[in-house]
């Protein structure tokens, strides 16, 4: 099939062991307790995902996406002035080497508040800051700086005005960091109103040259302007020399509860990824995480 599959965020069999990489907080306990509790957290955090990671590596996986959620409420302070960065980092830094010994391939995917289109300056502004960061871990992890090591996002809204949005997206990604901007790659959309592969190449990718991540099930609710294999080798074409990255889940709407929309996630997944035979590294969005990553190795590989 010459695929690579992984999984994001969490791991249930460790998570049972409480090993979790999401420890937070909600608004009141930060500005109750401080930076100083958010280090804590974090700490624990990073210790937790290099376990993860281990485990990855123990049990042949090689793709992996890390959560965004590993320093809480990172937006309101600088990492580095952290009491316990030190500590943070070298551990940081062991993940980053553990990955690089074992061939994994790390990542992230921020959250749908990260609009670099919005026509607001102080979401853009927000955006940058969240991106930038996100950046700054993975050099203290020594991730390489391309999208090997990729900073997945969405365009995030059409505001009435598809190409205004577009051209919007690739002002503001000119101000962003020099190894974000390295990393940042785009996602196709799982809404008809919303962004295509096609519109995603045409009108982000020929401006500014970031790859574009194929999202199989996102392709079946979003716009329908190509056919699966058209979409999926045009994003293929904007990888050059780097692996091509893609998404592949199943809905859960058809095949666990038809009461849920349909961009619901299933829990497993119940169809194969079409890949061609190209050699690709699929993050499997299943919310049975590495479990159903087990299972889909069992059903169809």
């Amino acid at each position: 099939m010459n695929i690579n599959l992984g999984y994001a965020c969490i791991n249930q069999t460790l998570a049972s062991q409480k090993i979790s990489c999401n420890r937070g907080m909600i608004r009141r306990t930060f500005q109750s307790k401080g930076a100083d509790y958010a280090a804590d957290l974090a700490l624990h955090n990073v210790q937790s995902l290099l376990k993860i990671v281990q485990w990855n590596a123990d049990n042949s996986i090689h793709v992996y996406r890390m959560t965004s959620c590993l320093f809480p409420w990172m937006s309101e302070y600088e990492i580095s002035e952290l009491y316990n960065f030190e500590a943070i980092s070298n551990c940081l830094a062991d993940v980053g080497a553990l990955a690089a010994k074992t061939k994994q391939r790390l990542s992230f995917h921020p959250g749908q508040f990260c609009v670099l289109a919005s026509p607001r300056e102080s979401v853009v502004a927000a955006s940058i800051k969240e991106l930038d960061k996100h950046a700054e871990i993975m050099d203290w992890m020594g991730l390489p700086v391309s999208t090997q090591s990729k900073i997945n996002i969405h365009l995030g809204g059409a505001y009435g005005d598809h190409s205004a949005a577009m051209q919007r997206f690739c002002d503001n990604y000119g101000r962003l960091g020099a190894t974000t901007r390295a990393r940042l790659t785009v996602e196709n959309d799982d809404k008809p109103g919303m962004y295509s592969v096609k519109m995603l190449h045409d009108g982000v990718h020929a401006k500014i040259g970031i790859p574009i991540v194929f999202d199989s099930h996102h392709f079946q609710l979003g716009p329908q302007d190509q056919t699966y294999r058209d979409a999926f080798y045009l994003a293929r074409s904007t990888w050059g020399s780097v692996k091509q990255m893609c998404h592949h889940s199943s809905s859960r709407q058809l095949h666990e509860d038809s009461s849920v929309r349909a961009i619901a996630h299933s829990d497993y997944i119940y169809d194969r990824f079409e890949n061609f035979n190209e050699p690709v590294d699929v993050v499997l969005e299943a919310k049975a995480k590495e479990l159903a990553l087990l299972d889909y190795l069992k059903k169809f590989e």
